[in-house]
């Protein structure tokens, strides 16, 4: 992901909800948390056609790497 951008990232009211969801998270801003997460120096940044996949520990985030939309973020099972 390209970092310049990173004041950029959003996300829609629902991939708020889905995030706050998949996460097990609440009452906490999903923007600055995914921000944090690809800002940190153990994440893995992959880009896979018109994502981006960020994943740190057991989770992964997805940005659209056009709009730059935090589409969902998951937790990995395993």
């Amino acid at each position: 992901m390209t970092l310049i951008n990173i004041d950029k990232l959003h996300t829609t009211p629902l991939g708020e909800e889905r995030i706050s969801k998949n996460l097990q998270i609440d009452r906490i801003d999903i923007i600055n948390y995914c921000r944090t997460m690809i800002l940190n120096n153990s994440s893995v940044i992959l880009r896979k056609g018109k994502n981006w996949y960020i994943t740190n520990g057991n989770v992964t985030i997805t940005v659209n790497a056009g709009s730059h939309t935090i589409i969902t973020a998951h937790k990995i099972s395993g």
